[in-house]
């Protein structure tokens, strides 16, 4: 499996950061040791003083497409759920200036959260669904899919043109505005709509 994450794709995010709105989706990957082992809690990496936690919307591909039309990207997935992109933001500030590429700020050991997934027919709209972040049981990141720029059938369709999409491989599609810095026992928690998809300990 392979995990395709897409950048500045809510705009109060990109302000909060200080980005350029970009003109076509921003990509990045991760490796599959991204993932966070199942029960097991975040561990701060040594080489980074910034770590951000990034709530996001993940979409399951569940066949294989190439070159996806936008109209049928819907077929490519049933299933929604819920997870975290951790990002070493010092090391990627440092990158950026030097116009190299995030992988070691977005794609380390652990910086993937994917939390449990939701029969896409649960939903009357993907394109309306609340989601949110809670920080030791205060909301700290909430959003709604209707607010980002590209929505999840038209990202389908522009990953398919560079990108194989095969089974198993999830999309995560972007985080709204409340970026922070994670601190040794914090509690991160999200839920979409009401129902909690994920829960996890920093150390």
């Amino acid at each position: 499996m392979k995990i395709i994450c897409v950048g500045r794709n809510y705009v109060e995010h990109i302000e909060e950061l200080d980005n350029a709105v970009p003109k076509a989706p921003v990509l990045f990957m991760k490796p599959d040791t991204a993932i966070v082992l199942k029960n097991q809690p975040f561990f701060i990496p040594e080489f980074s003083n910034e770590i951000h936690h990034e709530v996001e919307i993940l979409v399951k591909i569940n066949r294989i497409g190439k070159h996806i039309d936008r109209k049928f990207a819907h077929k490519y997935y049933d299933e929604i759920g819920l997870g975290i992109d951790f990002t070493a933001r010092d090391l990627q500030s440092q990158l950026k200036e030097k116009g190299l590429p995030w992988e070691k700020a977005k794609g380390f050991d652990g910086s993937a959260v994917i939390g449990k997934f939701l029969p896409k027919s649960n939903f009357d709209d993907i394109n309306n669904i609340n989601f949110r972040l809670e920080k030791n049981d205060k909301v700290q990141q909430s959003g709604n899919t209707s607010l980002m720029l590209w929505k999840i059938d038209t990202l389908i369709e522009y990953i398919s043109k560079y990108f194989t999409l095969k089974i198993g491989d999830v999309i995560f599609t972007g985080t709204p505005s409340g970026v922070a810095k994670v601190t040794s026992n914090d509690t991160l928690t999200g839920f979409v709509e009401n129902t909690k998809l994920f829960s996890i300990k920093i150390k």
